[in-house]
């Protein structure tokens, strides 16, 4: 294979604790054959469901992550979850500023910079989320909605650092029950924009930052997207949440980008 491709989902408000120890069991029986030197797997679910998560499966087969987390280690934040707490259950991925959190929740692009680099100072794997709304869209603005999100989640982080940035690009209107998927040709625009950016703000050191495309990837779509060139893997919702399926989405992708 000509790069490692990047597979995984976040589990959003879905699965118990129990719920997620099985997933997790079969995701990883049924991929335990893939080759990890070309893939990085990697699940992302509720807080409740971490402890038992990270004691289920071996994590070199299955990276487990967290959803969410303060930019501080402790203190009045009623609510949080702290970067030293993910730490101590043997967590080292955590996701920041998915669009439910910004949209949702209302955070904004300085506090996921704040975030980003709480997670890089304490070692983690920081998966940032960028996106833009059908709005942004619809105004020609997509690629400068982008942009921004990068340059503010990004700034002041040393080159140093970069090799434990992920790039999510999920555009808000693509995601959910009624999202409509990107076609790949909008998606490598975007992931090229994208990566132009990257590569303006950490210089040679972007090469090591994966960027993944999320938006209502399904069994359809997955072999499109996954050959792109500027589309480093796939960040795959509900149809991740069934471990057969997605094994098989997962493997069908492979076969797509290995025969480019």
């Amino acid at each position: 294979m000509k790069k490692k491709l990047y597979f995984g989902s976040n589990l959003k408000m879905y699965k118990t604790a129990k719920e997620t120890a099985e997933y997790l069991q079969r995701l990883s029986a049924n991929t335990s054959d893939l080759n990890r030197d070309q893939l990085e797997l990697f699940i992302i679910p509720s807080y409740t469901s971490l402890e038992a998560a990270v004691n289920c499966i071996d994590q070199s087969l299955i990276k487990i992550g967290a959803q969410n987390m303060c930019w501080e280690d402790e203190g009045q934040f009623t609510g949080e979850i702290s970067p030293v707490m993910l730490k101590e259950i043997g967590l080292n991925l955590v996701m920041i500023g998915h669009s439910e959190r910004r949209h949702v929740f209302g955070e904004n692009n300085y506090i996921e910079n704040k975030k980003v680099k709480a997670a890089l100072n304490h070692g983690f794997t920081a998966l940032l989320c960028i996106g833009e709304t059908a709005q942004e869209k619809e105004y020609g603005i997509s690629a400068e909605i982008l942009r921004t999100q990068l340059r503010i989640g990004c700034h002041n982080i040393p080159q140093i650092q970069a090799g434990n940035i992920w790039i999510a690009y999920e555009p808000v209107w693509s995601i959910g029950v009624n999202g409509t998927p990107a076609s790949a040709g909008y998606a490598e625009e975007m992931h090229k924009v994208i990566k132009d950016t990257l590569s303006e703000i950490f210089g040679k050191a972007a090469l090591q930052i994966p960027v993944l495309y999320g938006g209502s990837v399904n069994p359809q779509n997955a072999g499109e997207l996954i050959i792109q060139p500027s589309i480093d893997g796939l960040f795959t919702g509900r149809a991740a949440w069934d471990p057969d399926n997605f094994n098989a989405l997962i493997r069908d992708a492979i076969t797509a980008f290995q025969s480019i």
